[in-house]
């Protein structure tokens, strides 16, 4: 039999009518034959929600006693021998009456789903656990009463029942919610404007939320590409200048004009070595678009835009943000540019915004190039402006008819030897000035179409010509190149003060540390290599990014950081200069390599302080705890051994029975002693296989009087992948714990409850329970509790149990139990088995002849 379908009315505030609307439907399955009964509905005396009952089945309640008053609660048991094909079940977050089937009604649902029952069910928006905090913030009232979100989210399908705050009030007004002398408070209080608008808006955003993600994996699914402009995603293009954050705020304004919209903020960095951009400003825009509520995301591409738009399709964004360029009017000369390149190509379903700043049209400066190297593409232009350009500008004089005179024809050509500097360096400049000379000779220079000069002051103006051309070449192209220096210089400073600053203040782990040198040099991956001598292997200490080398020798460039550890990069070979930057790196690595080092010896060396506090309390423990049934078994056995006195059988029958209790008392305590020394040590081994609760719960028992303890195991259960031994003795020491808690009369109560893919088993009692403060403490070794006496164990209990829990990939912790009392909740893992197969157990309990 398969699960049920589980459907929700998630109403925005109480009395929007999610009950009338879960009503409603039940008529309307009626009306098309299907099987439809009300397993339980609460109208609060509403008379239109009353009259939808009419017609209905409904299944008898189950009456509890408590404290002296009859309470009704949902009768699981007749709603599952009723066998419904859909079961109304309503107030989802309602906490069930203590001795009830399940402490909450949500999980009473999940066996009705997990008998193949269909459930329609409602929860109001303030109910959700993960809200609650919001929603007291909002209303003032903290709800006692909750659900977790995974519960809800979980469902086959979720329905919205809204209404405007005027019209709920209205309705309240009316008297069609509350009774009469209720409503002036509640208008006056939970039911203000406000309140009611806020909790809309959370129900609206939550819905939002659980639709896209249901819209993401139906793209994922089909593998649609398109861009769906089903919700406001808008991405940042920073470029690590100031004008970012400028461009943060802008798209985080957009995002709030449509609910739900989100923030992307994306640098790309080229791949050919250290990038222009300011690492300090780029975490400084980090942070801000995190603490508006956006991701930050480091992307690698050589074409930018092209990048970009790919980006923004993988995430589904409807709108680009970029900032207006920084670079001057003849800069266009050279392109144009990402704004305009990523709106021409972004499409009719990507909306491209260029926001203006204050750094527009100031200019880039000049890229941070690696060592005073210029581009392949500005080295072509140079030798284009330097060779193509005074050949261009002979030809244009020559055709023209105005002689503008030798002096003038000189400076047009030295300025075409200045660009030539400008964009390609010294030697297409140099270049430029011999084709220069060559050409005033040829064209300008009488005899006019021959290399020969008639008037001497011809030959000292080309001769001065090209002595001017090569010297202010010179100068231009060092400049240039200090220039280059100074940005490099500045860029490799701030890269080194932001590394050391995190690396001193512990914000930077070693794979951060390597993700970032991979990032900052563009390379494919990054590994810190180390050996113990130089005849052994090199092994990774830690690596960033696919396919990291494995020895030095494997990488394109590789640092030495002393004579056994080294710095490993695999990508592309790096230039020499920037090496400074990545020696630095390196020694870095190497700190944090040594601070993890040191903080894992700290950590040991604090294991080794627990350990000896808990040798220091077992000494403790085995002076008193162990020393008790002890004297009392050598009591017994003395006075048994006398010839002093004569004892009749009774007597003997009494010594022995103490001698067997301490013998019992003295089992259980040096065992448990036995299995923290286990858990202390990391010698517990699980042996993980699928069983059955119901087969290993009752075994954890036999410790326990058979009257204080109430088992509730349903046989429906998923399996569990854990050690049946280490759970036995886990459930074991939690129930001992319960029952000598518990008060006389007031049975321990066990049981078990499915939830999405794990298994939750709950040992309730009603004694005094423990403050919040404490729940986690007593999980310590040699805990005990309140007054708990001397003699009645060493503390070890639930830690031991703890201890096993863990062990076997689960979890245990303590909460309150409604009405008094403590519950502890053990969570284990369920199997998750594909439909139609089965185990030995499931064989075993089929009936015969199945």
């Amino acid at each position: 039999m398969g699960r049920g379908k589980f459907r929700i009315y998630l109403g925005a505030a109480p009395g929007v009518g999610k009950t009338y609307a879960m009503l409603s439907e039940a008529h309307r399955r009626a009306e098309r034959g299907t099987d439809c009964v009300v397993a339980f509905v609460e109208h609060h005396d509403r008379p239109r929600t009353e009259v939808m009952l009419h017609g209905l089945e409904q299944v008898p309640r189950k009456e509890l006693d408590h404290r002296g008053s009859r309470f009704t609660e949902m009768d699981v048991d007749a709603v599952l021998r009723r066998a419904p094909a859909v079961a109304l079940v309503d107030e989802l977050a309602h906490t069930n009456v203590p001795g009830s089937r399940n402490v909450k009604r949500w999980q009473d649902v999940e066996e009705l789903l997990a008998a193949g029952i269909d459930v329609v069910s409602t929860v109001n928006i303030q109910h959700l656990e993960s809200l609650g905090d919001v929603v007291e913030s909002i209303t003032g009232v903290r709800q006692r009463e909750t659900v977790p979100d995974e519960v809800v989210r979980h469902a086959d399908q979720i329905e919205l029942v809204d209404m405007s705050p005027e019209a709920l009030r209205r309705r309240m007004a009316h008297g069609n919610i509350y009774r009469p002398e209720k409503v002036d408070a509640a208008l006056s209080n939970y039911f203000r404007p406000g309140n009611l608008t806020a909790l809309r808006e959370l129900a609206l955003l939550w819905v939002a939320d659980r639709v896209d993600a249901r819209l993401t994996e139906y793209r994922n699914e089909h593998r649609v590409s398109r861009i769906w402009g089903s919700r406001e995603r808008i991405v940042v293009g920073l470029t690590g200048g100031p004008e970012g954050r400028t461009l943060i705020r802008r798209a985080a304004r957009l995002a709030e004009k449509g609910a739900g919209g989100e923030v992307l903020a994306v640098y790309i960095a080229r791949s050919d070595g250290l990038t222009s951009a300011s690492p300090k400003e780029l975490a400084l825009q980090r942070t801000l678009v995190e603490d508006l509520g956006g991701t930050f995301h480091h992307v690698v591409g050589d074409d930018v835009p092209a990048a970009l738009l790919a980006f923004a399709r993988g995430a589904n964004a409807t709108q680009i943000v970029l900032g207006s360029s920084r670079r001057k009017a003849w800069q266009y000369a050279f392109g144009p540019g990402v704004g305009a390149t990523v709106a021409r190509e972004s499409g009719p379903d990507l909306d491209v915004h260029i926001v203006t700043h204050e750094e527009a049209a100031r200019g880039r400066g000049l890229p941070v190039a690696r060592g005073a190297r210029l581009g392949r593409s500005r080295i072509i232009w140079g030798w284009l402006a330097g060779l193509a350009g005074p050949a261009l500008l002979a030809v244009v004089l020559t055709h023209t008819d105005t002689d503008l005179g030798i002096a003038n024809d000189m400076l047009l050509f030295l300025s075409l030897t200045v660009t030539a500097a400008l964009l390609g360096g010294l030697l297409p400049a140099l270049a430029s000035a011999a084709f220069g000379s060559l050409l005033l000779n040829y064209f300008f220079a009488p005899p006019l179409h021959r290399l020969t000069v008639s008037d001497p002051k011809n030959i000292l103006a080309i001769a001065v010509f090209f002595g001017v051309a090569v010297a202010v070449a010179s100068v231009v192209d060092l400049a240039a190149r200090r220039t280059h220096q100074a940005a490099r210089l500045r860029a490799e400073s701030e890269i080194l003060s932001f590394l050391a600053g995190s690396v001193l203040r512990g914000e930077t782990s070693l794979e951060a540390l390597l993700e970032r040198v991979r990032e900052t040099f563009g390379m494919e991956s990054a590994a810190l290599l180390e050996r113990t001598s130089d005849v052994e292997p090199w092994t990774c200490a830690g690596s960033a990014g696919p396919q990291p080398p494995g020895r030095p020798e494997d990488a394109d460039v590789d640092v030495p950081v002393s004579a056994h550890l080294a710095l490993a990069l695999s990508g592309r070979v790096l230039p020499a200069e920037d090496r400074r930057v990545l020696a630095a790196f390196a020694a870095q690595a190497a700190v944090v390599l040594d601070r993890r080092r040191l903080q894992s010896e700290a950590d040991r060396a604090r294991t080794l302080a627990e350990g000896n506090r808990i040798r220091t309390a077992l000494l403790a423990a085995v002076s008193h705890d162990l020393r008790t049934p002890l004297a009392g078994i050598k009591a017994s056995v003395s006075s048994l051994r006398s010839d002093e006195v004569e004892w009749s059988e009774q007597d003997r029958a009494e010594l022995l029975e103490g001698i067997e209790d301490g013998a019992d008392r003295l089992d259980h305590l040096v065992g448990n002693l036995l299995d923290m020394s286990r858990l202390q040590t990391g010698t517990v081994t699980a042996l993980i296989r699928e069983v059955d609760l119901d087969e290993v719960v009752p075994m954890a028992l036999g410790g326990v009087p058979e009257d204080s303890v109430r088992l509730e195991i349903p046989e429906t259960l998923p399996m569990v992948a854990v050690d049946a031994g280490l759970l036995e003795r886990s459930v074991a020491n939690l129930v001992e714990n319960a029952v000598k808690y518990s008060p006389p009369g007031e049975p321990v109560r066990v049981f078990a409850s499915a939830l999405a893919d794990r298994v939750e088993v709950r040992v309730v009692d009603r004694g005094p329970g423990v403050p919040d403060e404490a729940k986690d403490r007593i999980f310590a070794p040699f805990q005990r509790h309140g007054d708990a006496p001397r003699g009645t164990g060493v503390g070890l209990g639930l830690a031991v149990a703890r201890g096993f829990a863990e062990a076997v990939g689960g979890a245990l912790h303590a909460e309150d139990t409604p009405g008094g009392g403590l519950t502890m909740v053990l969570t284990l893992r369920a199997v998750d088995r594909p439909p139609g197969t089965t185990t030995d157990t499931d064989e075993r309990r089929a009936p015969c002849g199945a």
